[in-house]
């Protein structure tokens, strides 16, 4: 950046590709004045440049040859929005290694490639950003960079990941099942047609990577850390919390300092309804963090979307062009699990549900195995909601340490009267 003019080249002409030349197009003045600079949108490339994508792009700034942009020296900023590991990886390090910044969406990346990214970066003295990475359109890593940077961060809660949160939110108004809601969010486009990545947390792994580096300087990869999704979550345990136990159930991302190590996890979490994130519902995310010094800060809005990434994407742009030395906070950084608290060793309280045969003694012998295992029961409810002979039972305990209650369950599990294997839920105390 040179000059008074900025050139842009777009590698990616999809749902957000298409998003960033709308806001260029309608908000150019604006832009422009905030940024000092003229913004060129030099050229766009994409495998499909003939498809009508609804906005208006001059034919020659369309292309098919990924070095059009990679090789072009006037172009100063490369914003790639393919996504996946490869070939985004190979033309990220090139744009970088070529002396261009880069702006990416791609957190998938990021977070497997994180080391060998940020070196190429500094080596290159140019600058990656990555806002739209995680939360969408909601302006997240910044802050957490800057606005935060006095505090020591002492944890981070956050729902990120649109899929999964609409399935809850409508399992939780309408008492439909995962699959009726699975089902309808994939025919109105708000899930894929696999859905694994997003309902089994591995979408929300990968941004809770991003910001547990940002918030705590540690790359702790997706394979060290518990993720759990949400496809066991049933209308019966939905129900039970809602009428009973004042708890919304929320897929849950969680980066925590706890004794002075590093807890990071993802799993279904049942969320006090007074507490903030308990009302994020639909495809909005929300994030939680709380300092040692600002004490709790949420941040909330659309976690998807043409428009609302877009927004971020460009508002790196923005950064890059008004300070281009900045440099981010925590550079390469090698895997270090040492201090990552292992999942057996968690406290939490917990939801329990299990079936079992409506006979004398069941109970007993249930709080009887809690009990051995040093687990104490807050609350226990048994009902009978069909025909099954076998009746659902909700337990809440109190606090205890993943490791006894695992232990509790396998042995709860093999007594003759269970006849359906208990499953759990860990309840967000703060």
């Amino acid at each position: 950046m040179k000059n008074d003019t900025v050139n842009i080249g777009l590698i990616g002409f999809g749902t957000i590709g298409t998003g960033v030349v709308t806001i260029l197009n309608q908000n150019m003045d604006l832009i422009e004045k905030k940024s000092g600079k003229k913004i060129n949108l030099k050229r766009i490339v994409d495998l499909d440049i003939t498809t009508p994508r609804g906005v208006d792009v001059e034919p020659e700034k369309l292309s098919t040859n990924v070095d059009d942009i990679l090789e072009d020296e006037e172009i100063d900023i490369v914003i790639e929005l393919i996504g996946g590991y490869s070939p985004a990886l190979n033309f990220i390090l090139k744009a970088l290694n070529k002396g261009k910044h880069v702006v990416t969406a791609n957190k998938a990346l990021l977070a497997k490639h994180w080391d060998e990214i940020i070196s190429a970066a500094e080596e290159n003295q140019v600058k990656i950003s990555f806002e739209a990475s995680v939360g969408g359109g909601i302006p997240l890593l910044q802050p957490l960079n800057e606005s935060l940077a006095a505090n020591h961060i002492q944890s981070i809660y956050g729902i990120i990941n649109g899929t999964a949160n609409y399935i809850l939110t409508k399992m939780t108004q309408e008492g439909l099942n995962f699959h009726l809601v699975l089902n309808e969010a994939q025919k109105k486009g708000y899930a894929e047609q696999d859905p694994t990545f997003d309902v089994e947390g591995h979408d929300t792994a990968q941004k809770l990577i991003l910001l547990t580096i940002l918030g705590f300087g540690e790359y702790i990869p997706e394979e060290k850390f518990h993720v759990e999704g949400i496809s066991k979550i049933t209308p019966e345990d939905i129900n039970f919390n809602l009428e009973e136990m004042g708890y919304v159930i929320k897929l849950l991302g969680i980066s925590r300092k706890v004794d002075n190590q590093l807890e990071v996890r993802v799993h279904p979490t049942l969320i006090p309804q007074e507490h903030l994130l308990a009302s994020v519902n639909g495809v909005y995310n929300g994030v939680y963090i709380e300092g040692d010094a600002v004490g709790p800060v949420m941040m909330y809005g659309q976690g998807a979307g043409s428009m609302p990434t877009a927004s971020a994407v460009i508002g790196d742009c923005l950064d890059i062009i008004n300070n281009p030395q900045k440099e981010i906070p925590f550079g390469p950084l090698k895997e270090n699990p040492t201090s990552l608290k292992s999942m057996e060793n968690v406290k939490s309280k917990y939801y329990i549900r299990l079936r079992a045969l409506d006979h004398p003694g069941v109970l007993h012998s249930i709080s009887g195995i809690l009990s051995d295992f040093n687990i104490s029961i807050e609350s226990v409810s048994q009902k009978q909601v069909d025909d099954n002979p076998a009746v659902p039972i909700f337990i809440v305990t109190h606090k205890a340490s993943e490791n006894d209650l695992t232990g509790a369950l396998k042995k709860i599990d093999e007594l003759k009267d269970i006849k359906e294997k208990s499953m759990f839920i860990r309840i967000l105390e703060e």
